[in-house]
């Protein structure tokens, strides 16, 4: 790209966009692993946002038990033409080895963003209006249920304060800085980038 105000509107452009996409996809992929409500009416809309995609992707792809393949490579596959096309724009050539792990890395840092947001709306949600129904909060517990209750287990309600959020919000932060910084590590050095 010719003058740098072009190929930063162009960088933020495609972020933005694969952002979002990425972010729906990730959450109906993570809403379908949980076992959530999909007549719940934002299911409804990640369901008619992710369908083109995903849908003839499903075709091909067979589900591996609770996980949905399709979802997986559709996202890491996304992932990369993302980072490919940064790249592009910034004038880097990526070497193809590192692409594949860069994007794994920004993938499971997506996850864990999603689930640190989740948990810490639910904990808030629970102070405001404890015990108020409303389509987003059903779905906050079906997604964060997963994590939040073997916390549970470990660590049990004191004096009525269920800790379990403080928990999972630690094992999350400990999985980013001990799973996620080394593979992305190991995907700069392996893109050349």
């Amino acid at each position: 790209m010719g003058s740098p105000y072009a190929a930063n509107a162009a960088e933020f452009l495609i972020r933005v966009l694969f952002g979002l996409y990425l972010l729906a996809l990730m959450l109906r992929f993570l809403l379908g692993w949980s076992r959530a409500d999909f007549y719940n009416p934002i299911s409804q809309f990640l369901v008619r946002v992710t369908n083109p995609l995903l849908v003839p992707l499903r075709r091909v792809i067979p589900p591996l038990a609770r996980i949905d393949l399709a979802s997986v490579i559709l996202l890491l596959g996304l992932s990369v033409l993302e980072l490919w096309l940064v790249g592009l724009v910034r004038g880097i050539a990526l070497a193809p080895a590192g692409l594949p792990v860069l994007a794994l890395a920004s993938l499971i840092d997506l996850g864990l963003h999603i689930y640190l947001v989740a948990i810490l709306i639910q904990v808030i949600l629970s102070w405001i209006s404890p015990g108020a129904y409303s389509p987003i909060t059903a779905l906050l517990y079906s997604l964060n249920e997963p994590l939040l209750a073997p916390a549970r287990r470990i660590v049990p309600p004191i004096g009525g304060l269920d800790l379990s959020p403080i928990v999972v919000l630690v094992l999350l932060q400990l999985t980013s800085m001990l799973l996620v910084a080394p593979l992305r590590d190991l995907g700069v050095g392996l893109a050349g980038g």
